[in-house]
């Protein structure tokens, strides 16, 4: 497929890993955070690590939208469809998440819940047009990159004056989470993680631009390069990395121009800005509470705003006492490093978000990355 394929040339790649192989410093250590969920699928699915020097260590972040999501906003998704006796519509993944007591969305359905997957925010609409005695939810969850088109149903519904659609908001943005990383103290238990330099998402950027990313090259003194989700792109960020680091450069650079300028998506932008507005702060797994984090519905599309209409309230539910998810996203942990991986945490009975999305560290290592696990036994 032309300019996909064309970004997966395994010679090239192998070309790439040469330079970087050249490029890298004996006497030092790198360390990178891809902080996209798309990157860390590319880097388990394609081999990626193995390509790598041993001097070069990717770090996977928190850039997966289902894994961020806390336990309290999927137990207010659950208990709307269970109180209420709405149809609650969301994506596939975050139908598997667990929730406190034992239950998931689908462990709810099957109490009778009418919890439905969707494919995208215009099937929620669709299906409040086709059901108008019923209230539909729309559970939206994401990025800045899912953000648009849940702004573009809500306006619809306005449009179309219809009283019985909502969306329950969980859409959260990504600079307040990669201050929030640079923030910590890096070392120590929960404390944060020693950082080089990050990677920077790639549908993420489409919509904000490069722009909001300069203040880390040049106030957190931290190099970032946006690259898109082939495999040529990330290791080409590696070595556009690595070559800031040995030149002592902390620049933002982007390696995504076929896709990503620095104004973004000005269009998208301008509707988003319309129907929704920063909340004071919000709750994400691992990273605890940040301000000025997520989106919340402006009063002017009030009536669309499923927490005022159902009169919701938001309760914080610890994450599982034993699951290192929270540790993972924060980058302190690998997959490896919970006790629960790969036994009796698995993409099919998953303990933690990590381990639901393919997009999750966890989900990702587990498919792709445990034949590297298995120690090698001399002949």
């Amino acid at each position: 497929m032309k300019y996909v394929d064309e970004f997966r040339d395994g010679g090239l790649a192998r070309g790439l890993a040469g330079a970087i192989a050249r490029e890298v410093r004996p006497d030092r250590r790198y360390a990178f955070m891809e902080f996209c969920g798309g990157h860390t699928h590319a880097i388990s699915r394609y081999g990626l690590a193995d390509l790598l020097p041993s001097q070069v260590r990717m770090i996977h972040g928190p850039g997966c939208p289902v894994c961020v999501l806390p336990v309290g906003r999927i137990d207010q998704a659950i208990g709307l469809a269970l109180d209420t006796g709405a149809i609650l519509c969301t994506y596939a993944d975050t139908l598997r998440v667990p929730a406190s007591g034992g239950l998931s969305m689908l462990k709810a359905r099957a109490r009778g819940a009418d919890i439905r997957m969707i494919y995208s925010a215009v099937d929620a609409l669709t299906l409040a047009q086709r059901e108008p005695l019923r209230q539909v939810v729309f559970f939206a969850i994401g990025f800045e990159t899912t953000t648009p088109p849940t702004a573009l149903v809500i306006r619809q519904a306005a449009q179309r004056n219809l009283t019985n659609f909502s969306v329950l908001c969980c859409h959260v943005l990504t600079p307040p989470a990669i201050t929030a990383i640079l923030k910590a103290p890096e070392g120590g238990e929960g404390n944060g993680v020693c950082l080089d330099g990050f990677i920077g998402p790639a549908h993420v950027s489409t919509i904000i631009g490069s722009r909001p990313y300069h203040r880390f090259a040049t106030e957190h003194h931290k190099p970032v390069v946006i690259a898109g989700f082939e495999p040529l792109d990330v290791m080409q960020a590696i070595l556009m990395l690595v070559r800031q680091v040995n030149e002592g450069r902390t620049d933002l650079e982007n390696e995504f121009t076929r896709a990503v300028c620095e104004e973004g998506n000005l269009k998208a932008q301008a509707l988003m800005a319309e129907v929704f507005q920063l909340r004071p702060a919000f709750e994400w797994r691992g990273l605890g509470v940040l301000p000025e984090s997520a989106l919340g519905i402006r009063d002017t599309y009030r009536q669309f705003d499923a927490e005022w209409r159902f009169g919701l309230d938001y309760r914080a539910v610890p994450d599982h006492p034993a699951c290192e998810c929270g540790a993972i996203l924060r980058g302190e942990r690998a997959p490896v490093d919970c006790r629960l991986f790969g036994t009796v945490c698995t993409p099919e009975t998953p303990m933690g978000s990590c381990m639901v999305s393919s997009e999750g560290a966890c989900a990702a290592h587990y498919t792709y990355g445990r034949i590297r696990d298995i120690p090698v036994v001399a002949a």
